[in-house]
């Protein structure tokens, strides 16, 4: 994956498609403990995407993937990650993209419309429903689940999933412990209302980490909600119901 610096930090990216002014551009930004690969790569989401016609661009977040490992969770707040992506557009030569995001990635993708709206034709919220307001609980025991020295002492069962998720993509668990710590910058119902971009939230029908799509999509002026029927937080991810949603929304939207 090429590399770019953003305030000095080593950022990995992907950037596939076709290019120019009259090509639309796509940004995914990927959720907590995943990467590029994981997140859109293995789960087809590039693919389709390219298929769409979309140049696709996608970031390794700070701490993950193939970007730069940090242990200071000072460097790991949501407005910090939000600067990092929009450092790569930057870095590309691209105005504006539609910007989705996925758990942690929704929180990064909503501060980058609340603080770049030039920058964003459109926001897709995914896997974050209304807890995006309510703020992350239990970060404590995922915290600790992550700097344990062995899954096997990790009885909490939220707390473990992230673990076996971090141990399967073969992440940095320091680093993942350190950004889980970091802060929780707040995203009010205020500042959403603020939003005039377009806004597709889109959250598994069984997803109680992520919580009501609907819910979130009334605190935003003209957002439309996208439920996943049967699906969880970690089995939404690859949905066709997903994937399709989301292509009908890029379609309609300004």
């Amino acid at each position: 994956m090429p590399i770019f610096a953003s305030d000095g930090v080593e950022i990995a990216y992907t950037d596939e498609g076709p290019t120019g002014e009259a090509v639309g551009a796509i940004l995914l930004i990927h959720g907590f403990a995943s990467k590029v690969a994981t997140n859109w790569g293995d789960t087809g989401w590039i693919r389709f995407l390219l298929r769409e016609g979309f140049r696709v661009v996608a970031i390794d977040n700070r701490g993950h993937g193939d970007s730069s490992k940090l242990y200071d969770p000072a460097l790991y707040s949501s407005p910090i990650m939000a600067e990092d992506a929009r450092r790569l557009l930057d870095h590309l030569g691209i105005a504006s993209a539609d910007v989705m995001g996925y758990s942690m990635g929704a929180r990064i993708t909503a501060f980058l419309a609340m603080h770049h709206p030039e920058r964003v034709r459109s926001a897709i919220f995914a896997g974050l429903g209304i807890n995006m307001v309510r703020g992350l609980a239990g970060t404590g025991p995922i915290a600790h689940a992550l700097e344990a020295a062995s899954i096997d002492d990790v009885s909490n069962p939220t707390a473990r999933t992230f673990r076996a998720f971090a141990e399967q993509t073969k992440s940095d668990l320091a680093a993942l412990a350190a950004c889980i710590r970091g802060s929780r910058d707040p995203i009010t119902r205020e500042g959403l209302g603020q939003l005039r971009v377009p806004v597709l939230v889109a959250v598994g029908s069984t997803d109680v980490i992520g919580g009501s799509p609907h819910d979130l999509a009334a605190l935003i002026p003209g957002a439309e909600a996208l439920e996943i029927t049967g699906r969880d937080h970690m089995r939404a991810v690859g949905d066709r119901v997903y994937k399709e949603g989301v292509a009908a929304f890029l379609k309609r939207r300004p």
